[in-house]
């Protein structure tokens, strides 16, 4: 199991990607993200999660080049934008991606959600983008079975990732059975479910026995399951926290345990929902 935090897994075109990075979803843009993603990057972190959505991916860029690590050793994923779906429109949004993260490449692109019927053509950009060697990797998020099933019948790359809402209390195992046998690596946002439910007593008997945290516990379950966690916070002691889950295993009888807490409990919109 992951030692470090420059664990990988190895995507479906043989790309790796680290188990673990910092997800910087609502952080402010500006002097917060720049803060948060170099001390990230300082304590190790390889793997930064932002989006054309989030206004910071200028400041992801800007800690990047400021942490002194070489470019080719940080794995940078953005997506697009919904109002950009559609093949055209899906370049440009890219090229402007890139051009606010001041980078040549990305590692990772991906459509942020389905909600277009222009996502088949947005697929196809993605495509392109992916040959043009300016992402390693191209992906999806937000996708149901469904969705995947959709993009499968015509894509000529399966998609590499498909980043969902994923933890303990929202166990989408027939997702994640679907997306190994199609060679789809799940990632997990929302791993703490924003910080909602972090005081459940039968986690935290967990927690106790490995003298850990219940946030360490519920990152870990992840990790044992081979699913990419990015969390997120705005404190450096949690970035700390959060890292230590590389340093410990919990059982097979633990992991049922978890895997039993399952409440399809979401803190986000369910992806069924949309057409």
């Amino acid at each position: 199991m992951p030692a470090s935090l420059q664990s990988t897994v190895t995507l479906n075109n043989g790309v790796p990607m680290p188990i673990l990075g910092l997800g910087v979803w609502r952080l402010a843009p500006g002097a917060e993200t720049i803060r948060v993603a170099s001390d990230a990057l300082a304590l190790g972190y390889r793997l930064i999660d932002t989006a054309a959505g989030y206004d910071n991916e200028h400041d992801v860029g800007v800690a990047l080049r400021g942490s002194g690590i070489p470019r080719g050793e940080v794995f940078v994923t953005t997506k697009l934008l919904t109002d950009d779906h559609g093949y055209d429109s899906a370049l440009r949004g890219f090229d402007a991606s890139l051009g606010r993260l001041g980078l040549e490449y990305v590692d990772l692109y991906l459509i942020h959600w389905p909600r277009s019927a222009k996502r088949g053509d947005s697929w196809r950009a993605m495509e392109q983008i992916l040959a043009s060697g300016r992402a390693r990797a191209i992906g999806v998020s937000n996708y149901a079975e469904r969705h995947l099933t959709e993009l499968l019948e015509h894509a000529g790359v399966v998609p590499a990732v498909n980043q969902v809402e994923f933890s303990v209390f929202l166990f989408q195992r027939r997702l994640l059975e679907f997306c190994r046998a199609h060679g789809i690596q799940l990632e997990a946002y929302a791993p703490l479910t924003k910080g909602r439910r972090l005081e459940d007593p039968r986690i935290g008997a967990i927690a106790q026995r490995h003298r850990r945290t219940i946030p360490q516990v519920m990152i870990r379950w992840l990790i044992e399951h081979g699913v990419v966690a990015i969390p997120k916070t705005s404190r450096r002691e949690r970035l700390v926290e959060n890292a230590q889950t590389v340093e410990f295993e919990l059982t097979p009888d633990e992991m049922t345990a978890l895997d039993a807490l399952n409440e399809d409990y979401r803190t986000t919109t369910d992806p069924e929902t949309i057409p």
